[in-house]
């Protein structure tokens, strides 16, 4: 499936003012081609976080007249594949958009899996690849193997260990006992966070009473709460991603999980989440966060829900349009020569919805939010990595 977009009505809008002719030198559009699931387990994820931002950065880029490219306006052209959330699929749309569309450059695929499955096609055909929604302590390995990845949602390690270290808060404050119930999903992402996850409860001084996977797409999730309610935990974590972060929390509701924190990863911090679950949600953690007080956030979200008809996210939604702001910024100081875009990357710095970004050695943004949670209706960020604005943490109190 492919779908090529470009919006022209403020550039037409400006040449009618202007009292050109049609027959007036127009740059060529710079392609930005994207690959993501439209179908499949991840396609709820990508059309919340992945797509909108997508659409969002490209209407105000060709609202203000495109991008400055070597002194003239050009605008942008999104050329959209769907992978069926199948690594497949993303690598032939990947080649697809290098070599037979010629784009000039490509939006990362969403999830951890498909980005490094990919990332080898980036690779081969020059293209910076800021893998936004991939979390992976493999980042050092990655970097090295390509230089043109870039990563800016952290890695495994700290996701996991935030989490650990906000429920050692609330047990050593006598909220909650030390038994731990996890399950993830049996997909890259939730199998790394599990394997990081397990030594470091354990070395908290937690008993992990329950721990057990199920594959992605799983229909049915109330055998895995059921068994992680018959181990009597005191928190309840979910390695998990969209579709079975909202499976494992109906399921919690009707089996009454009587834990004191439940953690669940991918699409907690959906507006959807809060909006489906009301005030069962409230005290429920997740992964992620962002300050929603920031005012740069706050004007971001109105444009989005202007642009898109949908709010953002309260993690990788803003952490995806910052993405785009980089490429953005980084075409417009260097032009659309791949290798000189990737070189810049590795060396400037840039102005995002987010605050400044940059990457270090390892090409990872040092600043990234890792837990959140439902606080009067508003998912809160509590815990990042060097990010102002956490809110301390509450007890889940029940279900009703």
């Amino acid at each position: 499936m492919k779908r090529r977009t470009i919006l022209t009505t403020a550039a037409a809008a400006a040449l009618a003012l202007s009292g050109l002719t049609t027959t007036a030198h127009a740059a060529d559009p710079i392609k930005i081609g994207a690959v993501a699931a439209k179908t499949g387990p991840l396609a709820g994820g990508t059309a919340v976080t992945h797509w909108p931002n997508i659409r969002l950065w490209a209407h105000q880029i060709n609202e203000r007249g495109g991008l400055m490219v070597d002194g003239e306006k050009r605008m942008v052209e999104i050329i959209e594949y769907d992978d069926q959330t199948n690594p497949g699929e993303t690598i032939k749309a990947v080649q697809r958009l290098a070599t037979q569309d010629e784009a000039d450059f490509i939006v990362a695929p969403y999830g951890t899996g498909l980005n490094i499955a990919s990332a080898p096609i980036f690779a081969r055909y020059g293209y910076p690849h800021i893998a936004v929604s991939a979390i992976t302590d493999q980042i050092p390995d990655l970097a090295k193997k390509f230089p043109n990845m870039f990563f800016t949602l952290g890695n495994t390690s700290a996701l996991a260990a935030d989490a650990v270290g906000i429920l050692a808060q609330m047990r050593d404050e006598g909220k909650m006992g030390n038994k731990i119930a996890m399950v993830n999903v049996a997909d890259a992402f939730g199998i790394e966070l599990a394997a990081a996850a397990r030594p470091m409860f354990e070395e908290a001084g937690f008993e992990i009473v329950y721990d057990t996977s199920y594959p992605l797409g799983t229909q049915d999730l109330s055998p895995v709460v059921k068994g992680a309610k018959a181990a009597e935990p005191d928190a309840f974590v979910a390695w998990s991603y969209p579709p079975d972060t909202f499976g494992l929390t109906e399921q919690a509701m009707i089996e009454e999980l009587p834990v004191k924190a439940y953690y669940t990863a991918v699409a907690t911090p959906f507006p959807a989440f809060g909006g489906r679950f009301g005030a069962a949600a409230e005290g429920i953690l997740g992964a992620g966060g962002v300050n929603p007080d920031s005012a740069a956030f706050q004007d971001y979200a109105a444009a989005h829900e202007a642009v898109t008809g949908n709010k953002p996210d309260f993690w990788a939604s803003a952490t995806t349009y910052a993405s785009l702001q980089i490429l953005e910024q980084a075409i417009e100081a260097v032009g659309v020569d791949r290798a000189a875009v990737s070189a810049h990357l590795k060396e400037a710095t840039f102005d995002t919805v987010l605050g400044p970004i940059s990457f270090d050695e390892n090409n990872s943004n040092n600043a990234f939010w890792t837990v959140g949670q439902w606080q009067d209706g508003v998912f809160q960020g509590v815990a990042s990595r060097n990010r102002d604005g956490a809110k301390p943490v509450r007890l889940k109190d029940g279900w009703k």
